[in-house]
């Protein structure tokens, strides 16, 4: 049985608990689950209109450029793979950068038959401009919480998304 005091639920969360409260779940898990989601969607909807619209950026073209900047030169695949989408948006996104001048397609070395993304040097002038408002962006989004209860959060999603990996 989960036991969280109903002043200490959000509003969501309280009609979410009141509709399956009664039936055999498990709530704590849909309490972790329902707020991490939500948690995703405030701070995605948060950064896209405070800092990305502006920049003429997507969510996602901001991730294959980040994702470029951090581990350099990566196959389609993996990029997929580490942006969390399909392969054909990662052809899409790629497709709007590199029409913007920002990624390039090159063959692989290994093999001829796979593409590998890279940042041009407007890409990464466009990351490393872009990056500092966007990490503002993150510090005003967990700006309500101690320095300590940022330590512990992150670490107890590390946790979560080790379990989530394993459970795939």
């Amino acid at each position: 049985m989960w036991c969280v005091p109903a002043q200490e639920l959000i509003p969501e969360e309280a009609d979410v608990m009141a509709r399956v409260g009664s039936l055999p779940v498990d709530l704590a898990a849909l309490g972790v689950c329902a707020n991490i989601w939500r948690a995703a969607q405030r701070l995605r909807t948060h950064l896209e209109r405070e800092v990305l619209h502006d920049a003429g950026i997507s969510w996602t073209g901001f991730a294959m450029l980040f994702n470029l900047w951090v581990w350099g030169p990566m196959e389609t695949r993996a990029l997929a793979e580490s942006m969390a989408v399909t392969r054909a948006t990662v052809s899409g996104v790629a497709d709007t950068l590199e029409g913007r001048g920002q990624v390039r397609r090159d063959g692989h070395p290994a093999d001829g038959r796979l593409v590998r993304l890279e940042l041009t040097r407007s890409g990464t002038r466009t990351i490393e401009r872009l990056f500092p408002r966007f990490n503002e962006g993150e510090a005003a989004l967990v700006g309500g919480l101690s320095e300590r209860d940022q330590t512990t959060l992150a670490r107890l999603l590390r946790r979560f998304i080790t379990t989530a990996k394993e459970a795939a």
